[in-house]
């Protein structure tokens, strides 16, 4: 199979799709490799290192979209890379179509097939491609978070771990999952005061077993959840519904009780964000103002530490690139239903119910497309 990885255009990603080290084993299992040049810079892989492994640098994008018959990304297509995509062409990358319908209709539109990292699902009921990511920006974003704190940035100018006479910060985090844990590991290794709120009791129980005594956990009702938010320094909201959108959790409302200058973190901004009041910003103007609450909302976080973040990534999305390139995505599909969950776009319908709803539009089954 011809892959190609083009460079990430979206701003301030740092990240690429395939690593050297990805390149040689698709080179390795008899793929071509076409990585678009200077794709890797950002990440610390120069041009020599893909050619090394085997891999053809392309000068331009169009080359790199024109002759692959898989597109290997980061981020969503950006809306020239979308005008880009064909008929009969896999897509394999974040999509995040449910807080995106311009992005979903352009997919549509191209007639392309595009598996979504974020909606590949494990045994265990986990998303595997999904959980590198949202261990880097778990643990990113209390230092985002006491960074947004600083008075010259507009927050309550408290620091994370207080001094001797000082308490700390009071930290909510609003979800137990894998942001929400790391957030929380970091957060109280920082010397902050940390809560996590889960609805899932189960969940609650673990965290306490593993981390007791490192943070506390609390049930995320109405209630406690008001209490919490009203209470904390910061709050990172760290809540994900597979493919749809991110449920409102922090109305503009209930901005009203929160301390002048308190920090709010967003790491669901990717599904539309968990606060009513946020929306995306990038990694050269991240943090914006409402009703005197300083928002933290960058959509690609992980893409600060884009070396870290690559490796981890290209780490756990190499099985299944070689599954796709080996036999075709949809023999792989049929093969691995978990793979199959995936898939979310296929010849101009969605594939995936939890996208469909969020933007009121129809779906079939991916068997069905998987049948076609």
């Amino acid at each position: 199979m011809r892959i190609g990885c083009p460079k990430e255009v979206k701003p301030q990603e740092f990240r690429v799709g395939m690593t050297p080290n990805t390149a040689r084993e698709a080179v390795a299992h008899g793929h071509e490799v076409r990585v678009e040049t200077g794709a890797g810079i950002g990440s610390g892989f120069a041009d020599a290192d893909y050619t090394a492994a085997g891999a053809q640098i392309a000068q331009t994008a169009e080359e790199v979209f024109a002759e692959a018959e898989m597109i290997v990304k980061v981020k969503e297509p950006q809306a020239p890379e979308r005008a880009r995509l064909r008929e009969g062409q896999l897509l394999f990358t974040y999509l995040h179509l449910a807080p995106d319908p311009d992005q979903t209709h352009d997919l549509l539109a191209s007639g392309a097939t595009a598996i979504a990292y974020e909606t590949v699902t494990d045994p265990a009921g986990g998303l595997p491609l999904l959980a590198p990511m949202s261990e880097v920006a778990g643990k990113l974003a209390p230092q985002m978070g006491a960074w947004t704190l600083q008075k010259a940035n507009g927050g309550r100018g408290v620091l994370m771990g207080g001094v001797p006479g000082v308490g700390p910060a009071k930290v909510a985090v609003i979800g137990g999952g894998v942001v929400g844990t790391h957030a929380a590991r970091v957060a109280a290794g920082m010397g902050a005061e940390v809560t996590v709120l889960d609805r899932s009791l189960p969940r609650l129980r673990h965290v306490d077993e593993v981390f007791g005594g490192v943070f506390r956990t609390r049930y995320a009702s109405r209630g406690n959840t008001a209490e919490l938010v009203a209470e904390a320094d910061m709050v990172v909201g760290a809540v994900l519904v597979p493919g749809a959108a991110a449920p409102k959790l922090v109305t503009r409302a209930g901005l009203s009780t929160m301390k002048p200058g308190a920090a709010i973190v967003d790491v669901a901004i990717d599904q539309g964000g968990c606060f009513e009041t946020s929306r995306p910003t990038t990694h050269d103007d991240p943090i914006f103002e409402v009703d005197g609450i300083m928002h933290y909302c960058v959509a690609n976080m992980p893409g600060a530490v884009a070396r870290t973040a690559t490796i981890a990534l290209t780490n756990a999305t190499l099985p299944y690139l070689l599954a796709l390139a080996d036999n075709g995505w949809r023999t792989a599909c049929l093969v691995d239903p978990h793979l199959a969950n995936g898939l979310n776009v296929h010849a101009g319908r969605l594939t995936n119910a939890a996208v469909a709803e969020a933007l009121a539009l129809d779906a079939i089954a991916p068997e069905d497309a998987l049948a076609a």
